[in-house]
């Protein structure tokens, strides 16, 4: 039931629909692929990666648990990804990687980052935690860097119960990756190195096997919901997808520039609708890494924090959903404006 013949399969089948192919380790959550891509990198005490404020907490925590310091990054306003002339200004001596975040589904502008690292020596860990099938071109994301975590958590675009898949771009960071997770053995009671356990049961696979093959239509269904969205709101600004990319909108999130906490309560309580602020707390203020936080601050993603507000888009909203979220949004703008 442990790391079987089904992660085996799950593996194949993931790296085939949406690594094009590349080495792909299943681990039992996406910070841990964070982490032991990390590790497998060789990132360490003494070194620097750069990373958004403007996410989760657990980019910045695999970074630091691997006693690196994570270095905060500020983002474009339109994208809510690093902002590629902030990200220039923090390289310094013991700069050692830059880990650019996919956030709610839209891709970090990997061409300019890839520049970037070439330039500088860089090496490049994609957070693909929300992007599953996200795109650039013709090229998907989890294909730009050394190494590519997406998580499987219960709230993702596809879930293995929890999980996560880290992507390699060769087969020697991935066998790497496959003994960290397993107590740094390949072969039983043959320790290679110190490892955790962190290896995905059959159980998770074979829920994640089930739900890869409907991923294409969830994201399809993803993408119209959220194209009806934009054409119908009014009032506040609508996410905004950067030319030739492939927003898999994990999330739909709007910019409430005025009161949004009342608006999202206004939104739950006089209207019903569910909505979530992601991230109300940018990871350089929160007290587990604001140690971390130099002294430059960081204005696009103290405002994001300040306006973003994320409405269902998920497949299972229907037309008549939709429509109820653009009538309460609408005259919510409406009676702000």
């Amino acid at each position: 039931l442990a790391q079987g013949p089904e992660v085996a399969r799950f593996e194949e089948e993931f790296s085939k629909e949406l690594v094009e192919g590349a080495p792909v380790v299943a681990v039992n959550s996406g910070t841990s692929g964070q982490h032991l891509g990390l590790l497998a990198m060789g990132v360490g005490p003494g070194d620097e990666v750069i990373v958004p404020s403007f996410t989760f907490a657990a980019t910045a925590n695999a970074v630091a648990l691997t006693g690196a310091v994570p270095v905060f990054c500020d983002i474009d306003p339109l994208t809510f990804t690093l902002d590629i002339d902030h990200l220039r200004s923090l390289i310094g001596p013991r700069s050692r990687g830059v880990m650019p975040v996919h956030l709610f589904g839209h891709p970090a502008k990997m061409v300019e980052i890839q520049k970037i690292a070439q330039e500088h020596g860089l090496e490049i860990y994609e957070d693909a935690a929300q992007a599953h099938g996200a795109s650039v071109g013709e090229k998907k994301v989890g294909t730009f860097g050394d190494f590519a975590m997406f998580s499987l958590y219960p709230t993702k675009n596809m879930t293995s119960g929890e999980g996560g898949m880290v992507s390699c771009r060769n087969e020697e960071t991935a066998r790497s990756v496959r003994l960290l997770r397993n107590q740094g053995m390949e072969t039983q009671y043959h320790n290679e190195i110190v490892g955790y356990n962190n290896r995905m049961t059959d159980i998770h696979a074979a829920i994640g096997r089930v739900q890869l093959r409907n991923l294409s239509r969830w994201t399809e269904t993803r993408i119209k919901n959220a194209q009806y969205l934009s054409s119908h709101i009014q009032g506040v600004p609508t996410p905004h997808v950067a030319e030739d990319v492939g927003h898999v909108f994990h999330q739909y999130t709007i910019r409430v520039p005025h009161d949004r906490d009342g608006f999202s309560r206004a939104l739950k309580e006089e209207f019903g609708i569910g909505n979530g602020v992601y991230y109300p707390v940018p990871n350089h203020q929160l007290p587990s890494l604001k140690r971390y936080a130099k002294a430059s601050d960081l204005p696009e993603t103290v405002r994001a924090a300040q306006e973003v507000l994320s409405l269902p888009v998920h497949p299972s909203v229907k037309r008549r959903h939709l429509d109820r979220i653009v009538n309460a949004v609408n005259r919510l703008s409406k009676a702000g404006a």
